[in-house]
């Protein structure tokens, strides 16, 4: 049995209340997709060719290289989890994004200094030997690690909020604002590729062939300019104030559990047993379903005596949650495991970053006489791949496999991200096979510097196969996390994608890492070796394969229990699927 509690009027008053001023709309939004705009060319555009800059500047090996990228990458990817907190239940968006724009401006023109200032990076390498090149010193080493920190306070803050700040300038109450924030969604993500298909290419090709301080400087020049168009569009913003942090209603439904551990609920919903059911805020745009999937959780919206108030509302909010608090908690618990199996995938793309720009210094990268293609714009492969593929996909083969299995999108979202991991499974096995090829050309050309006579277009299968594997599996996992999150929960959906790729670059690292450390012996070199021709990089790519096979085992597990999220239209309380029909119909898809 459910109890009602109506306070939609109180709710609607609260809610307008929330905003300051009238939804700036465009006009708002050219700022801030300006800044964001702005901010991506400075950070992407300096750490794109990054690798180059730390084997070749810093003198740093390709394992150490590595190492660093992956570990600040990773912690890149777990500060957005504060900067959510933070700003959705303290500071609120604009000034988050504010703040991180200038930790990110410090960042920038720190890794600038380390470029220009002699003091602050190895002395250049007067010899071809790479073994007579010095590392930094600690002082070096420590400004570079500072400049990285800074960035990584940015990104923070400003991935996680420029996004919900855009959509907060659009009244979602209206068919305009509805359209707006949709378009809203399409300019972000085609400023993002262009600004991708720029630093592969523009930016890494002047930090490669003409200067590291230019190339650094021009992205710190773009980032301060990004700040102050940032601050320009101030009185056209809508500042939606804070309301407090999903996961304090996370840890609220967790408590309540544990305080009602000795509660016993039936087998089945008969009705003995009283629910806290209230209706939904007005943002909310669907009831989660009371399902029957981990119903211990179902204890903290029990009603026992002095949970209400006299005005029927929780008199403790860590004792007392409602359904649809419950809900989203059960959302969360099922996706964790399908967001974890998409880990090892992710890391298998890092390798791009790394040891792929580690092959291409190696190999004949030249386009005629006189152009020389940048190691670091090789990954511009990947971007054309899922350009070209992605329009494809929409037009040609959802049509196709519509036909076949009866699915308005072809195949489900979980057979999309499992495609995408098979895909990334063949880039590796492909990877290891050229690198075996590209060794064996080398050893036999007896080149002292290790170069080989192979063109670097060689490497363009596995940077396909990688592409393919992103328009499957990241824009797959996307979908998925967005459409499975409860509207209340997108931030978590935005943070727990950024974790995935958190977790794959700590487990790149560590899988460097052990593998550096225990292939070799017996006066064997590693399968890491900075040189490559005495490396067995192709073990490595191998061993990644191997358990990307472990991982789609564990994902297809995962994937065949998984209960889609089922959801009540606030517009008209029409249930989409139940629970059975859902799980019925994924089951038979992805067998």
């Amino acid at each position: 049995m459910d109890v009602s509690d109506s306070h939609s009027q109180k709710s609607s008053i609260l809610d307008a209340e929330k905003v300051e001023k009238k939804p700036g709309g465009w006009r708002a939004v050219t700022f801030i997709l300006g800044n964001e705009t702005l901010e991506r060319l400075g950070t992407i555009g300096l750490l794109s060719n990054f690798m180059v800059y730390l084997t070749r500047v810093f003198h740093l090996e390709q394992v150490d290289a590595s190492n660093v990228i992956n570990i600040w990458s990773g912690f890149s990817n777990l500060t957005p989890l504060v900067g959510a907190f933070i700003s959705d239940a303290y500071v609120g968006r604009f000034k988050t994004i504010a703040f991180a724009s200038f930790a990110t401006l410090l960042g920038l023109v720190t890794l600038t200094l380390t470029a220009s200032l002699p003091q602050l990076h190895p002395e250049t390498c007067n010899s071809k030997d790479p073994v007579s090149c010095g590392g930094p010193n600690k002082l070096q080493f420590g400004i570079l690690l500072l400049g990285l920190g800074f960035l990584s306070i940015g990104s923070g803050g400003i991935r996680p909020c420029s996004i919900p700040f855009g959509v907060d300038q659009f009244d979602q109450r209206t068919e305009e604002g509805i359209k707006g924030v949709a378009s809203f969604f399409n300019w972000y993500y085609m400023t993002f590729t262009v600004v991708l298909l720029i630093t592969q290419t523009v930016v890494v090709y002047i930090q490669d062939q003409v200067s590291w301080i230019i190339g650094f400087s021009v992205p710190t020049g773009l980032m301060a300019c990004a700040v102050v168009m940032f601050f320009a569009g101030m009185k056209l913003y809508v500042y939606v104030k804070p309301e407090g942090s999903i996961f304090s209603g996370i840890a609220q439904v967790v408590v309540a559990v544990r305080k009602k551990r000795k509660m016993k609920l039936p087998a089945e919903d008969d009705g003995t047993v009283t629910y806290y059911d209230p209706p939904v805020k007005d943002s909310v745009l669907s009831k989660l379903h009371h399902s029957n999937q981990y119903r211990f959780l179902d204890k903290a919206a029990v009603i026992i005596e002095g949970d209400l108030s006299s005005e029927g509302v929780p008199a403790n909010k860590w004792r007392l949650c409602s359904i649809q608090e419950v809900e989203e908690v059960k959302c969360l618990i099922r996706i964790v495991p399908v967001w974890s199996a998409g880990i090892i995938s992710l890391a298998a793309m890092t390798q791009q970053g790394t040891f792929t720009v580690s092959q291409a210094l190696k190999m004949d990268r030249h386009i005629g006489p006189n152009f020389e293609i940048p190691a670091g714009s090789l990954s511009v492969i990947s971007l054309l791949t899922i350009g070209v593929f992605l329009p494809l996909y929409d037009r040609v083969l959802v049509p196709f496999f519509r036909r076949i299995t009866g699915h308005k999108s072809g195949i489900t979202l979980l057979q999309r991200i499992g495609t995408g991991i098979v895909f990334a499974i063949l880039s590796m096995i492909v990877a290891g096979l050229v690198e075996r090829m590209r060794r064996t050309r080398s050893i036999n050309a007896g080149d002292s510097t290790g170069m080989t006579p192979m063109s670097v277009f060689w490497l363009s299968p596995q940077l396909i196969l990688m592409g393919l594997c992103e328009a499957f599996n990241i824009i797959g996992q996307i979908e998925f996390f967005n459409s499975q999150f409860p509207e209340h929960m997108r931030s978590i959906a935005n943070s727990l994608f950024s974790l995935s790729f958190a977790g794959s670059n700590y487990l790149s690292s560590l899988i460097v890492t052990t593998v550096h450390k225990f292939s070799g012996g017996h006066d064997r070199p590693d399968w890491l070796n900075k040189n490559l021709n005495a490396g067995k990089l192709d073990y490595f790519y191998y061993l990644i394969a191997v358990l990307g096979v472990f991982n789609l085992v564990y994902f297809w597990y995962c994937a065949q229990g998984y209960r889609y999220k089922v959801g009540l239209q606030m517009g008209g309380f029409e249930e989409d699927k139940s629970f059975s029909d859902v799980e019925m119909s994924s089951k038979k898809q992805l067998k």
